[in-house]
């Protein structure tokens, strides 16, 4: 039997470290945590066996300096690196350095996550394999060329960027007269945000529903799918609550879903855990929207209906361990949702938040998780991304677990910043979200309702 890694570093920070951190400590492995100089009191730091300091406050000269992380890994002997989500864990560069130093990197190879990161490649590789993809373009040269391809597929369309996610380089054109600056924008945008400012078009399918498949696949040339997740309501392109089972996937759909998730893992060569994601249509039909070739946000909730912790199958699979289960042992049980709570305030257009946590009460009892580094006096820092914690519940049915989170919702405080959870406690109540006939424009609907 081939055996673990004795210690792993965790390029990350926040409450994605400390959830690693709590994974690595319960296989018996040792932690490296790295972290920026604004980071240096931060919980993960604590709970880590070791703690490296790897730069300044601003992410390029940190978290994303890779130069940086990987000596710190070679300095402290990690014979592995997580890279959690977001940050380095779709760069190729990085997975590829990782490999070329011979530190396992905890997630797909290098090559595979170059396939899937460009959404063009894996869209054409989609398509030749069978799996339905969204009508659209090829990588578009110039405005000229984008306006003709425009013309040809229709309006509304997205103009999209190949490279990277989290909703940057993304814009809806619903006319013609809004193309050229539109195409402009979504192309500055991503050359700033991936260092890639090539973009191609593809339709905006409404209304809709973004419903995403959760893999695991070893290097055995095994694939399981770990059920779905809802992630329609948005802001952004941004998910703000995710639950499962979806709530409007018939059984048939649901199956062929799982069927072209594990076509698109194997058409790929996937390994580890990894996302497929669709837009479904309300008359039933499907389509490929790309793959998340990492850990998702959202993990907790198909951890909470299966049982499986998706952490600990990541390190197991990049270990080379094969899984010790098939598709006919995952059963999902009950419903779950998550809530991601942001630093932010809704009411002033969404702005971040930073300060002294002064006050913090985490409401517990049975199937209630929240995963968080804050703890009271902590400081939030404004440099870094607004996510201070996922709330996740579990229960039997969707109506119980709806009633858990807002009973949760209502017994988190979190005081000395603002944050978004009087926002989820409207999502939960609304008719919409009620009966889980929402779609992906849910929280333009929201807002408007608002005013």
């Amino acid at each position: 039997m081939k055996a673990l890694f004795s210690k792993i570093l965790i390029a990350n920070r926040g409450e994605i470290a400390i959830r690693i951190i709590r994974a690595c400590k319960e296989m018996g492995i040792a932690t490296v945590a790295v972290y920026s100089e604004a980071d240096r009191d931060s919980l993960h730091v604590s709970l880590a066996d070791e703690s490296v300091c790897i730069g300044p406050a601003q992410l390029k000269d940190s978290y994303l300096n890779i130069a940086a992380i990987i000596t710190a890994a070679e300095v402290t002997g990690a014979g592995a690196i997580h890279p959690g989500y977001g940050l380095l864990s779709e760069n190729t560069k990085f997975a590829s350095l990782c490999e070329k130093c011979n530190i396992a990197f905890i997630g797909p190879p290098s090559q595979v996550i170059a396939k899937m990161g460009d959404k063009d490649m894996a869209r054409r590789t989609m398509k030749a394999a069978g799996v339905p993809v969204i009508p659209g373009s090829e990588m578009l040269e110039n405005e000229e060329q984008a306006a003709a391809e425009a013309k040809r597929i229709g309006l509304p369309l997205l103009i999209k960027a190949r490279s990277g996610g989290g909703g940057s380089g993304i814009r809806l054109v619903r006319t013609m007269e809004e193309f050229p600056g539109a195409f402009r924008t979504a192309s500055a945008e991503a050359r700033i945000a991936f260092g890639d400012g090539a973009v191609y078009l593809e339709k905006y399918l409404f209304p809709a529903k973004h419903v995403e498949m959760q893999l695991l696949c070893d290097n055995q040339g095994h694939a399981v799918v770990l059920g779905e997740r809802e992630c329609s309501v948005q802001r952004k392109h941004q998910k703000l609550l995710e639950e499962s089972p979806a709530p409007a996937l018939s059984e048939t759909m649901r199956t062929e879903m799982q069927r072209c998730a594990i076509l698109a893992a194997k058409t790929a060569g996937y390994v580890n855990a990894g996302t497929v994601e669709f837009l479904v249509d309300d008359d039933g039909s499907f389509y490929f929207m790309e793959m998340n070739t990492r850990l998702q946000v959202e993990h907790a909730v198909t951890e909470m209906v299966t049982g499986i912790d998706l952490v600990k199958w990541q390190i197991r699979i990049a270990a080379g361990l094969p899984l010790t289960f098939s598709q006919k042992d995952v059963v999902p049980s009950g419903s779950a949702i998550e809530c991601r709570i942001n630093a932010e305030n809704p009411a002033l257009n969404y702005r971040p938040s930073s300060g002294k946590i002064t006050l913090l009460h985490i409401p517990g009892g049975p199937w209630v998780r929240f995963d968080t580094a804050l703890f009271q006096g902590y400081r939030v820092p404004p440099f870094y991304d607004s996510l201070i914690g996922k709330l996740v519940v579990h229960a039997q049915t969707r109506e119980e677990a709806i009633r858990k989170m807002q009973a949760a919702l209502c017994e988190l405080v979190i005081s000395g910043i603002d944050t978004n959870t009087e926002m989820h406690r409207r999502i939960l109540s609304h008719p919409a979200f009620r009966a889980g006939s929402y779609h992906t424009d849910f929280m333009d609907q929201l807002e408007c309702e608002k005013h």
